[in-house]
C-alpha cells in the first residue's frame, strides 16, 4: 500500500485539496485500494478547523466532498508511518526541519518536484486564488501518480 501524507502550513487549504483530489483521482482510476491518503499541518494554528470555505466550495464544485476532514499537525509518527510525505512549499520545509531531524525528512518532497518544477503550490490563503491552486494541483500530482504507478518515484 501506498501511504500519502500530504502537508501545508494549517492542513485547511493546499493539503486537504490535495489529499482529496488525489483520493478522487485514484478512485476514478480504480486505484483507491493501492493508496491510503491523509494531509496534515505545520503549525497548530487550525487544529481542528474544517477545510476552509473557499477551498471546499471549489472541492464541491468538481464532486468532491470534504465535509468531514478537520485540521491536525503533523506527528513524528508520522514520518515513519507514510511513505510518500509531500510539501507545498519551501516554507513547509523549513518548519518541518525546525521540528524533526533530518533522517526523518529524508523522504521529504515538494509537490511540484514531480511535475519537473521546484517551486511551491500557491497559497490561495495569501493569494485568495483558489483556481490557480487548483491547477498546481492538478499538474503535481497529475505527475505525483505517475512517479507512483510507474515505480520511477522511490517509496
Amino acid at each position: 500500500m501506498i501511504k500519502i501524507l500530504f502537508i501545508c502550513h494549517g492542513n485547511i487549504c493546499r493539503s486537504p485539496m490535495a489529499e482529496y483530489m488525489f483520493r478522487h483521482m485514484v478512485q476514478e482510476k480504480g486505484e483507491g485500494e493501492r493508496f491510503e491518503i491523509a494531509s496534515a499541518a505545520t503549525s497548530a494554528e487550525e487544529l481542528g478547523n474544517p477545510v476552509y470555505p473557499p477551498a471546499g466550495r471549489l472541492l464541491m464544485q468538481h464532486g468532491i466532498n470534504c465535509d468531514t476532514k478537520r485540521a491536525r499537525r503533523i506527528a513524528k509518527e508520522d514520518l515513519s508511518y507514510y511513505n510518500v510525505i509531500i510539501v507545498m512549499d519551501r516554507n513547509n520545509l523549513a518548519n518541518l526541519r525546525r521540528s524533526f531531524s533530518e533522517a526523518d525528512l529524508s523522504g521529504v518532497r515538494l509537490l511540484m518536484e514531480y511535475a519537473g518544477e521546484y517551486r511551491d503550490v500557491a497559497d490561495p490563503w495569501y493569494t485568495r486564488d483558489f483556481e490557480t491552486t487548483w491547477k498546481d494541483l492538478e499538474i503535481g500530482l497529475a505527475a505525483l501518480y505517475e512517479a507512483l504507478v510507474t515505480g520511477k518515484d522511490e517509496i
